[in-house]
């Protein structure tokens, strides 16, 4: 009997039809197009205008596209993994509620926060299901309302972040396709670089809090990147010496979109050119938990049968890593 490995066998996504552009942050925080370009590569993200629509909105949208475009029977599906930072409530899984809403009745499902890297960390955990052979269908989705956490009022991180989701549908494969390696890593010491203050155990959420903002986003611009840049070109590089990669085996680098920059870096370090680098983040900016997924969902007509890819992310937590998949299917 053949090795089981996972494979991608469908890919969906979905981004709010509204635009903030550079130019309207332009009205909002003291920044330019120009400042905001050539620092991280964005030109434009999604935001989700809708309150009372949280993050399992957006999931449940790009989960539909992709049983749509598949054909999918959601009763088929066995279980739902749902990556993500910004869960629609606490204790209440968004997973479960969206498994629920797609017609994914005999699945089970939760929540897996892991900040950026959530859906990395998330492509593990399918493809563990998958390989054990008691699990055919796993529905991983990234997604995030990012626009949720995040104060513009605060330049740092008003101009980087948007609102996004991408799913991807994991099965048995005894072709050799799917997943084959993978080095996962995390690290403590990045707790206090990027973070949200309140709302969690060690401060709960009061009307000090609040009216002292410490329910958005902070992030230590300066050493996030300095970690994001040496880790994710680190362990990108390693994946492809424990493979024998080198630069021209690998078809797709597909990183987190945090900030070109920090692409640019890792795709140096892989000897690959800029045409093997998916990229959109002029057009999302940093969707979380969405990124690696609408990468392979803008890409996927793009993407032929036994593709060499490695998958790169970073996140607060510290949070990082790197996957080396073989695509399965050529897209019709």
């Amino acid at each position: 009997m053949n090795k089981i490995t996972a494979a991608v066998t469908a890919v969906g996504g979905y981004v709010p039809d509204y635009v903030l552009s550079n130019e309207i942050l332009e009205t909002m925080v003291e920044t330019n197009d120009e400042w905001i370009t050539s620092r991280t590569g964005i030109k434009e993200r999604r935001i989700l205008k809708d309150k009372d629509k949280g993050t399992s909105f957006l999931a449940i949208k790009a989960a539909e596209d992709l049983l749509k475009k598949n054909n999918t029977d959601p009763k088929d599906i066995d279980m739902v993994i749902m990556a993500t930072a910004t869960p629609d409530m606490p204790v209440a899984a968004t997973g479960v509620y969206v498994a629920t809403q797609i017609g994914a009745v005999n699945a089970f499902s939760y929540d897996l926060v892991a900040a950026c890297s959530s859906f990395l960390y998330g492509m593990s955990t399918a493809a563990r299901y998958i390989e054990s052979g008691r699990y055919k269908k796993v529905l991983l989705i990234g997604a995030d309302k990012m626009s949720s956490i995040i104060d513009y009022e605060d330049r740092t991180t008003c101009i980087i972040f948007g609102d996004g989701a991408g799913a991807m549908l994991f099965e048995p494969n005894e072709e050799g396709y799917g997943l084959q390696d993978e080095i996962l890593r995390s690290d403590g010491i990045g707790r206090q670089s990027l973070k949200i203050d309140a709302g969690g155990s060690i401060l709960p959420a009061s009307a000090e809090t609040v009216a002292n903002k410490k329910h958005y986003v902070f992030q230590d611009g300066k050493t996030v990147f300095k970690f994001a840049v040496s880790n994710m070109a680190d362990v990108s590089e390693k994946i492809m010496n424990r493979n024998n990669l080198t630069g021209e085996d690998v078809d797709w680098l597909v990183p987190h979109q945090a900030n070109k920059r920090i692409i640019d870096a890792t795709s140096k370090r892989m000897n690959l050119p800029s045409e093997k680098v998916m990229m959109n983040i002029h057009k999302y900016g940093n969707t979380t938990s969405g990124t690696l997924p609408l990468c392979i969902y803008d890409y996927e007509k793009q993407l032929k049968k036994g593709d060499n890819l490695v998958f790169a992310s970073f996140g607060g937590g510290f949070t990082w890593g790197a996957i080396y998949l073989k695509w399965a299917y050529d897209a019709k």
